[in-house]
């Protein structure tokens, strides 16, 4: 209870560090991904509460955000995984610095009320994924990453037939209807969702990280305030509240 009392005072002290704003306080908007859309949110409170600037956040698709950012649409930051942003970057579409601010590896749900195998070892996993009547995981952000570990684990033919691409929704959305069995999908996306109970992060030794980034637009009228963001987002005070959804901040 005392180091938990201990960490809440360093956290609030840390985040009044902050509150130097400048007499007007600034909007500044972020264009933000399905995959670090949770985290954001936590950060971008954060950072209102601290300085007194509002964050509005623009959740799109992908598709819609490239769009966005192709034909110029008004807007301060982008985040997205790191290599999308580097190519925005060669693009001139964003200002450089690219700088992470979190990872996440991906995570296992399964219906709500249904048996929960243990997946906190790798032999637990893989035991969980050859007995599974179906497997849901999305093609996109984390996604690709499960092909290659069920072929690392040497299970990917025997269970091929069992995997079940999940687009349009959450993959927990998909196991919560019935309509797979067990899903893998982004820590902080696959929970929390009603109607299913999450078993927890693949073990340490078979997460791969999909890395976030964040870097101004080359559209942004308040270049100074998206920077001070920015600062936030990587501030060793900010990793609270990257932890807070399910992501983790970048191994310094």
């Amino acid at each position: 209870m005392k180091h938990t009392l201990s960490a809440m005072i360093t956290f609030v002290a840390a985040l009044a560090a902050w509150a130097s704003t400048p007499a007007q306080a600034a909007e500044i908007t972020i264009l933000v991904n399905q995959g670090a859309l949770s985290g954001v949110r936590d950060l971008a409170a954060g950072y209102e509460k601290a300085t007194g600037h509002k964050v509005v956040i623009d959740f799109v698709g992908v598709a819609e955000q490239a769009e966005k950012i192709k034909t110029g649409a008004a807007g301060d930051l982008v985040v997205n995984f790191m290599p999308a942003i580097d190519e925005l970057i060669k693009d001139g579409k964003v200002i450089g610095p690219v700088v992470e601010f979190a990872r996440a590896g991906n995570g296992v749900a399964v219906k709500a009320g249904a048996p929960k195998p243990d997946i906190s070892t790798a032999e637990g996993f893989k035991r969980a994924m050859l007995n599974a009547k179906s497997i849901g995981h999305s093609n996109a952000g984390t996604g690709p990453y499960n092909t290659r570990l069920f072929q690392k684990l040497g299970i990917y033919e025997q269970i091929k037939d069992q995997i079940k691409i999940i687009t349009g929704k959450p993959v927990a959305v998909a196991v919560a209807e019935g309509e797979v069995e067990i899903g893998i999908q982004q820590t902080n996306v696959i929970q929390p969702v009603a109607g299913t109970t999450y078993l927890g992060p693949l073990p340490p030794e078979l997460i791969e990280y999909g890395h976030f980034g964040v870097a101004v637009r080359n559209v942004s009228k308040n270049e100074a305030v998206a920077r001070d963001l920015i600062k936030f987002m990587t501030s060793p005070e900010a990793a609270a509240l990257v932890r807070k959804s399910g992501m983790e901040p970048p191994a310094r």
